[in-house]
């Protein structure tokens, strides 16, 4: 077998060692490139303070900034009339009309998803300060909760949320309206009730009567913290 051939001479480090560029030998980088990599490196990160800064004032917001899914094509803030937990009728559309509302369907004898939504919502929003968001509760099982019901219920998290009921039929026209499945009776649970199945989407509209981000299940209050303080602070979103 032939020996393998030997490694070019490198009259300029004699032992073979590999070590830092020496800049005064042929082939290592001039003084003048080192200058310039300096000046090129501080205007990137000026350039990226600038970036960051615009971003922390919501101008630049992007999909990627937020926990939640930020639409491509917002949705108009639906119409739609139920019931509040006063008895008087809500049309929504009309009640919160240049507002930033969170509007999210469930029931009172939800297991999980419910309780934990809506303890969530309550928190993050104790996080931010200069939000004042409307909380929206439409009950999707009429034949248990009752307005009255519904209120004890959401007092339980904050006594802000408004909560909403009505017919089936209205209840049905709603979720079409918001975009979301409607919700269906989902049979007998081991409680000796039964459960019912419905969307886990929460809506956030903004002031520009467009709903612009859907959550689902598991953002943490945190998440939701940073994404609200973001909407606050996009100003493309709030009527000048």
């Amino acid at each position: 077998m032939a020996d393998p051939p030997a490694a070019p001479e490198n009259p300029g480090n004699p032992s073979g060692d590999v070590g830092p560029a020496d800049p005064h030998r042929p082939g290592g980088p001039s003084g003048t490139t080192i200058v310039i990599g300096l000046v090129v490196t501080f205007v990137l990160v000026l350039v990226g303070g600038l970036v960051l800064r615009a971003n922390d004032d919501g101008r630049t917001s992007t999909a990627a900034d937020f926990s939640g899914n930020l639409l491509p094509e917002p949705r108009p803030r639906p119409d739609f009339e139920l019931v509040d937990t006063s008895g008087e009728p809500f049309d929504f559309a009309t009640e919160t009309d240049g507002e930033l509302t969170i509007l999210f369907f469930g029931y009172a004898n939800c297991p999980d998803v419910c309780p934990i939504t809506l303890a969530t919502l309550s928190e993050a929003l104790e996080l931010v300060r200069g939000v004042d968001a409307k909380v929206v509760f439409v009950s999707v099982d009429p034949e248990r909760d009752t307005p009255e019901q519904i209120r004890a219920y959401l007092d339980r998290f904050d006594s802000r949320f408004i909560g909403l009921t009505g017919t089936p039929e209205q209840l049905k026209a709603a979720q079409v309206a918001a975009g979301v499945t409607p919700a269906y009776n989902d049979g007998p649970n081991e409680r000796g009730g039964y459960d019912v199945g419905h969307s886990s989407q929460v809506i956030v509209f903004t002031p520009d009567d467009l709903g612009r981000l859907v959550y689902g299940f598991g953002v943490r209050q945190d998440e939701w913290a940073a994404d609200l303080e973001r909407v606050r602070d996009n100003r493309d979103w709030w009527p000048q």
